[in-house]
């Protein structure tokens, strides 16, 4: 099988598997945030927390909520990292070092994964498990649940209440990430994938000396850290390992499970707001972008401008052999379209052009499709500002699902949206301003090298992990400035959405008129994606210029 054919067959196979589970999934979602019943083990948490699932919470209570559990998640985290020596299972690993304790801590709370070390060199198993595997749950779960109270904000009127994050949370855990994940962890068990609670084991290499290749409890991680959209590999290589993704099936059950979520939700949003038509729309846009940057990356990489490269007839340097350069451009594609940073091929090795498409990826947004949860309130912020620039061009107060949108919703969407690219490029300034630490930390230089610095804010600010790679981030200012990087880009935008939430849910709905531009069309998703590109485009098109793009004209 030619390399174009195995890509072509794993793209296949994943939006096969996409459109096979959307519809149950997607609505089962629906069912889990609308229903008043709640499990018995549901209700014991509740008790054990002293928690009354039936309150309801405005939206500061929320956001209190949301920002007091994630405070205690990075302390809790940033100690099991610091007294790792005091567990067991730490194979005399050591205390993790304060600044890489910090930068982990947050990065696995605010769903970014991104990791500055070799997990099976620094990290025990204990730590591991009940702290960077829990938070791969919790993280996640908060997603869901601020997604889920943006919903509600549309579908609720005249009220102050956004519902419970406590039961979201609790929810979004136990009836859907836990069960997928439980489910997918014996699966890639079946396909290959390491699950072992040993340090390594004792092999005699071809020069007849010992060698010891690590191992750890890498399935039931992977599967969440898929379903999750959260990234982190449990060994220093990623998804690239063959103990975590040993073949071509575990690749695509992988791919599929870092979309399956995002994706579904557009389901879930349709329903829960009676009208299906909303979630295709918005699942017609991410899809649209999707396909179009893979495509990209994939003609790009199919098409290298370097000469050794062109000798070869592609660009295989850094790519996994196992899984060829079509394979490659689908899971760069897809975990930098949602908030993964998993990576099966070095992002670093990828041609200038090939590289511009998992940075693009990320400067939308993320909203193609997107993280858990994150892509959801994303897309539905951009379709508000799209809403808006529509009402301006028409000479109207623009309207989406019933809500008008006045001078509240659009600054609460504007701060949502501008979080982002103003961390971004603030960090990326600030970082480039200092050589001191570029001296020691950037192995490249010229566009390249700018391109590297760009992609680690914009992969911190999006809370993606993925790294471009060239870029040695242990110094105390990277740890220290990416890991504000996560915090801001992370929590600035969800107490936007939460704002966004409590003010459309305080609203009556207003009918539709002749006037009132249809939200289920061609014409509305055009405005949409014209609007998540041209937002990128004019925030970032400068700093583009001067590195990937610079890089492939090159």
């Amino acid at each position: 099988m030619t390399d174009l054919q195995a890509g072509l067959v794993q793209v296949g196979l994943v939006l096969a598997a996409l459109a096979l589970a959307y519809r149950p999934f997607g609505d089962y979602l629906a069912r889990v945030y609308s229903t008043e019943r709640h499990w018995a083990v549901e209700r014991g948490l509740y008790r054990l927390f002293r928690v009354n699932p039936d309150s309801q919470q405005r939206w500061p209570t929320y956001a209190g909520a949301v920002l007091g559990f994630s405070l205690v998640a990075i302390l809790a985290l940033y100690l099991l990292q610091r007294l790792q020596p005091l567990l067991p299972l730490d194979f005399g690993r050591g205390a993790v070092e304060p600044g890489t304790a910090f930068n982990t801590a947050v990065s696995f709370v605010t769903n970014t994964n991104w990791q500055s070390y070799s997990g099976e060199q620094v990290l025990g198993h204990s730590v591991q498990l009940a702290g960077l595997t829990v938070q791969n749950f919790l993280s996640a779960a908060v997603g869901l649940s601020v997604a889920i109270a943006l919903v509600r904000g549309f579908v609720r009127t005249g009220t102050d209440r956004l519902g419970n994050f406590w039961v979201d949370l609790t929810r979004g855990t136990v009836r859907v990430l836990l069960p997928v994940a439980f489910l997918f962890a014996i699966v890639l068990v079946a396909l290959g994938v390491v699950q072992s609670l040993a340090a390594g084991v004792a092999v005699r290499g071809p020069d007849g000396a010992l060698h010891t290749i690590p191992l750890a409890p890498a399935a039931s991680q992977e599967a969440i850290k898929e379903l999750g959209t959260n990234g982190g590999g449990i060994f220093n290589a990623n998804s690239a390992h063959p103990f975590e993704n040993p073949n071509a099936w575990s690749n695509a059950v992988e791919i599929f499970l870092l979309l399956l979520v995002p994706v579904s939700l557009t389901r879930a949003f349709g329903t829960l707001v009676g009208d299906r038509k909303q979630g295709y729309l918005l699942l017609s846009v991410m899809g649209a972008i999707w396909a179009g940057m893979l495509s990209l990356a994939w003609w790009a990489e199919t098409h290298p401008n370097g000469p050794a490269a062109l000798l070869a007839g592609a660009g295989m340097e850094g790519k996994e052999a196992r899984f060829g350069l079509g394979t490659s451009a689908l899971f760069a594609t897809s975990t930098t379209g949602t908030s993964t940073g998993a990576v099966n091929s070095w992002h670093d090795s990828f041609s200038g052009l090939g590289g511009l498409v998992p940075l693009l990826n990320m400067l939308f947004g993320e909203v193609a499709p997107g993280g858990v949860g994150a892509g959801l309130y994303g897309i539905l912020v951009l379709a508000i500002i799209a809403m808006f620039l529509a009402g301006l061009m028409v000479g109207r107060t623009p309207e989406y699902l019933g809500k008008k949108l006045g001078r509240r919703e659009v600054t609460c969407a504007a701060i949502a949206m501008l979080a982002m690219p103003t961390v971004v490029l603030l960090g990326t300034g600030v970082a480039l301003l200092l050589p001191g630490e570029l001296a020691s930390a950037l192995t490249n230089h010229g566009p390249h090298g700018l391109s590297e610095v760009l992609y680690a804010y914009a992969s911190a600010g999006n809370n993606n992990g993925s790294a471009f790679g060239g870029l040695t981030v242990t110094s105390d200012w990277f740890q220290s400035s990416l890991g504000a990087a996560m915090l801001l880009g992370r929590f600035l935008p969800i107490l936007a959405v939460l704002c966004l939430a409590g003010s459309l849910a305080a609203q009556r709905k207003v009918p539709a008129t002749a006037g009132t531009l249809p939200t289920t069309g061609p014409l509305f998703g055009s405005v949409l994606a014209g609007t998540i590109v041209g937002v990128a485009g004019l925030t970032f098109v400068p700093a583009l210029a001067l590195g990937p793009i610079a890089e492939a004209l090159a």
